[in-house]
């Protein structure tokens, strides 16, 4: 059986090494904002995607009630060219009220390209649930619990009534080129912001 070469090695290679590069450059990018953003950035971004959660999916506000703490993230982005990355950074919040400031980082490989920016709400509706989280020093889901999806988008609102299970996570306000939406993956960690 006959392998097939590449007929020009050093393009590939000059080709992976921009997508590495790119990547990096992509890390060190989202590692300064996190330590730019300060208690009360995150916490106006979180405040402006609960608007916006309220009006793009159905019954939010009582599901939000039923809920014991809501992990909110504005405008978690995606970046891919083969290889991915997705960073984020928000609030959790018991009763309204922030306890506690997340970073959500999480890769992938394969084909791959563009960017998107969408807004991330995941609600723990346990004790346990949340109990779990709180305590973990790098919470992935998918591992450490399962994240079921709510997708909004298409001129579709989404709806709380078909949502179930520990973990609830609501994608929407997609802005960008990817279609996949995924939590598995996502690891979650805790920040020491400014205030």
């Amino acid at each position: 059986m006959k392998t097939k070469q590449l007929k020009n090695p050093a393009k590939f290679s000059n080709a992976f090494y921009l997508c590495v590069f790119t990547m990096l450059v992509f890390s060190f990018g989202l590692t300064a904002m996190v330590y730019a953003d300060t208690a009360k950035k995150i916490d106006a971004g979180a405040d402006e995607v609960m608007v916006r959660f309220y009006k793009q999916v159905k019954d939010a506000k009582q599901f939000a009630r039923k809920s014991k703490a809501l992990l909110i993230m504005p405008n978690v982005v995606k970046v891919g060219l083969l290889v991915g990355g997705e960073y984020g950074r928000g609030a959790l919040r018991i009763d309204g009220k922030t306890v506690g400031y997340y970073n959500v980082v999480s890769g992938s490989f394969g084909a791959q390209i563009g960017a998107e920016a969408k807004d991330w709400v995941i609600a723990f509706m346990t004790d346990a649930a949340l109990k779990k989280f709180r305590e973990s020093k790098g919470w992935e889901a998918g591992v450490d619990g399962n994240v079921a999806l709510v997708t909004t988008g298409g001129g579709d609102s989404g709806t709380s009534r078909n949502a179930d299970g520990d973990i609830i996570g609501f994608v929407f306000d997609v802005k960008g080129l990817f279609v996949d939406v995924s939590f598995k993956g996502a690891k979650f960690t805790k920040l020491d912001v400014s205030k």
